[in-house]
């Protein structure tokens, strides 16, 4: 448990609205661009949209290529590992796609919501708003924008990401340190933007659902001069909800413009900036216990939280970005990206605290942390790579080299007031606590800064037509100065990590593939004596057979997976007001399946099962709260004697788990989400969708030896037009 949550002010977001406003008035304006004049694209990709012509004439995959442009639920390439275009088959990791067309029709608006439908990902919703991400068997630290990112500065993510500005997510299960740098060997999300478009498009979509949910979607898209050299893309939602648990809204809106210009024949220049606002009320900071003093599990309505009524939590995420693409030649190109992102939030907050629980009978043993918090982290990354091929000894070969820097400075300063006072098991579920002043001098400071530089590069040797060999490395060195809470937040590691991946064709459809990659992480944490924790050091080796069948309409993958993870940091106290942390080394092994694509005409389907086991050194079971067992697996299928309706089902099943110490346990159980589209013409469609159709009570994560439960069955209906 960790009640040491960050916090600061939202940004005006007078930039986000010029930039916004331009970008609509210039695609509302623009002529549509003359056949004619339009951007010049090879032959070979003629019917793809003409905003990169040069890079499009390689032979590599396509892993540029939008998913909005299709109703797969999957894609046929991805640079996720190495940068370079790859098929899914010759990945030699095991890489899962969610496209657009999936987000759309299971109304996967939040990434807790996408992640959750991954093969062997696990979301644990400790707080409202506040989650932790884990694939096999390990905390996920890295979520990447358009392949670049630095990790959770405190290990996890404040806000539910809003998924309206991206076209596609990808998870890389495994280390990904040639890409990532610095970060766990469980995986790496890359969150993939939605980009301008050659032709004009338009869309917008009203939905309303259970709890006063009222959201609306707007998206347009376009040339924004007659010769279509220039391109844009504006994206807006607005979302306005209560929720199943008592005294909890939330409010968000989300909203980004990107401009697109080819500077030259071969160069095309990005730059774009976004901003999701969350503005929760009654948030739950910590939650309800889950035992009384005896061992006794507590008992409380779905709708039970231990927010107070006078408690909030903004979250903004502001993106500015740019990209420089430029083709050096048909075989070369060379792309440089800057990104910086400023995370920031405020709030009131009502934490529950109490080594005993409450006492049956009595409703004591629990008392008040209240606090209020201001932070802001900035970053700013930058990414310089080339990729091409060369001819060597008569075969092609596949090359990339890359420079990639980042640096994030954390502000925190937080104030608490009221601290320990004993609560009453109604008081708590009332969410009646006073409202503190917070003018009791209990102030906590925390103001450090994280820097990062990486070289890597990586080869893709080609000795034989059914061989390929993958060989990177990765040189990192990470620094970090400043205080948290009065103690020292520093550290100094330079570190080489090498990637290491071989693919074997066994015939046209399949292919057999093992990798190793090595990761590491410096932390944060500081052990009961205030000393910072050293760098987490994790390994994910992997050997699979992968097939793509159906002319690549549908790709699956079985692989065997064992993942080493040391000085991963365990909850080991409270102590001067924090968290402290012990680092304790742990190995999951397993088993893995995944599916993606479409299986017959009319049918789409995206899923996979995982199997592992967690042991730490001494080869005890550990981390009990991880699900040993997980299966994903939606569908849908256009009827053919109705073609204008789509029918779909989603079930997220999970074996059973404890927490630390088994104090409380949830069996297994499943969760199954329904959905029906019909076409009322070309450009109109209604969707209905019903959510834990069998209205299953579960507790969101165990985690914690706190918890509260997930939401009841619900529905909802959306109008969506599209032109």
């Amino acid at each position: 448990m960790n009640p040491s949550s960050f916090a600061s002010p939202a940004l005006p977001p007078r930039r986000l609205a010029l930039l916004a406003a331009a970008a609509a008035a210039a695609l509302a304006c623009a002529p549509a661009p003359a056949q004619t004049t339009a951007a010049p694209a090879p032959a070979a990709a003629a019917s793809e949209p003409a905003r990169l012509p040069v890079v499009r004439a390689s032979a590599r995959a396509d892993a540029t290529q939008a998913s909005e442009t299709h109703e797969a639920y999957t894609s046929r390439a991805s640079a996720a590992a190495t940068r370079l275009d790859l098929s899914l088959r010759e990945t030699p990791q095991s890489v899962s796609i969610v496209t657009r067309t999936q987000i759309e029709d299971f109304g996967l608006t939040s990434a807790n919501r996408l992640l959750s439908s991954v093969t062997g990902v696990n979301v644990e919703v400790v707080e409202t708003d506040r989650s932790y991400f884990s694939v096999r068997g390990f905390e996920v630290s890295n979520f990447q924008l358009d392949g670049i990112g630095l990790p959770f500065a405190t290990g996890d993510q404040l806000g539910d990401i809003d998924t309206a500005l991206y076209d596609r997510v990808e998870v890389l299960r495994g280390a990904n340190g040639l890409l990532a740098s610095t970060g766990n060997p469980s995986a790496t999300v890359n969150f993939v933007r939605k980009r301008p478009t050659a032709q004009r498009q338009a869309a917008a979509a009203l939905t309303l659902g259970r709890w006063n949910d009222v959201r609306v979607d707007a998206d347009l898209a376009g040339p924004l001069n007659a010769g279509g050299s220039v391109r844009g893309r504006l994206v807006a939602a607005l979302q306005d909800r209560d929720s199943h648990l008592d005294r909890y809204q939330l409010r968000k809106t989300v909203v980004g413009g990107t401009l697109e210009a080819d500077l030259a024949e071969a160069t095309v220049l990005s730059v774009g900036l976004s901003q999701q606002r969350n503005q929760p009320r009654s948030p739950m900071w910590g939650a309800l216990p889950l035992a009384y003093a005896d061992g006794t599990p507590t008992h409380y309505a779905t709708s039970a939280s231990s927010s107070a009524d006078w408690a909030y939590w903004n979250t903004t995420d502001t993106q500015l970005f740019a990209e420089l693409r430029h083709a050096l030649s048909a075989a070369w190109e060379l792309q440089a990206s800057l990104l910086r992102r400023e995370l920031s939030s405020d709030g009131e907050m009502f934490y529950v605290y109490g080594d005993a629980g409450f006492l049956p009978g009595s409703g004591t043993g629990l008392y008040s942390w209240p606090s209020k918090y201001d932070h802001v982290e900035r970053q700013w990354l930058a990414d310089v790579h080339v990729r091409g091929s060369v001819d060597v000894a008569g075969r092609r070969h596949d090359l990339v080299l890359g420079l990639n820097s980042g640096r994030s400075d954390n502000l925190l300063q937080s104030s608490d007031d009221d601290v320990g006072l004993p609560l009453s098991e109604a008081q708590v579920l009332a969410g009646s606590f006073p409202r503190p002043a917070f003018d009791a001098g209990r102030t906590g400071h925390a103001a450090f800064e994280n820097r990062r530089t990486a070289l890597y590069g990586a080869a893709r040797i080609n000795p034989a037509d059914m061989l390929k060999l993958l060989l990177g490395a990765n040189l990192t060195h990470a620094t970090s100065s400043g205080t948290q809470y009065g103690l020292d937040h520093a550290y100094r590691h330079s570190q080489a990590t090498p990637y290491l991946g071989l693919v074997l064709d066994l015939d046209a459809q399949h292919t057999l593939y093992a990798s190793h990659a090595r990761i590491f992480n410096p932390q944060h944490q500081t052990d009961l004596d205030g000393r910072v924790l050293d760098p987490i050091a994790g390994s994910n080796t992997e050997l699979g057979l992968k097939g793509a069948w159906l002319q690549q309409r549908l790709n699956g993958s079985v692989a065997l997976f064992r993942v080493q993870q040391d000085n991963t940091p365990e909850y080991a106290g409270f102590a001067d007001g924090q968290s402290r942390y012990r680092g304790v080394d742990a190995t999951s092994t397993g088993i893995e399946l995944d599916i993606a694509g479409q299986p017959a005409p009319g049918w789409q389907l995206s899923g996979g099962y995982t199997q592992l086991r967690i042991q730490d050194a001494t080869g005890a079971d550990a981390r009990p709260y991880v699900p040993r067992k997980t299966l994903r697996l939606s569908a849908s299928h256009r009827l053919a004697a109705l073609p204008q309706l789509k029918l779909g089902a989603s079930v997220k099943w999970q074996g059973a788990t404890t927490t630390v110490g088994a104090t409380a346990r949830q069996d297994a159980y499943a969760l199954l989400d329904l959905m029906a589209r019909y076409e009322l013409g070309a450009q109109l469609s209604l969707t209905a969708q019903l959510h834990n159709a069998t209205d299953r009570r579960h507790l969101n994560s165990l985690m914690w030896a706190q918890s509260f439960y997930g939401a009841p069955r619900s529905a909802s209906v959306s109008l969506a037009w599209q032109h």
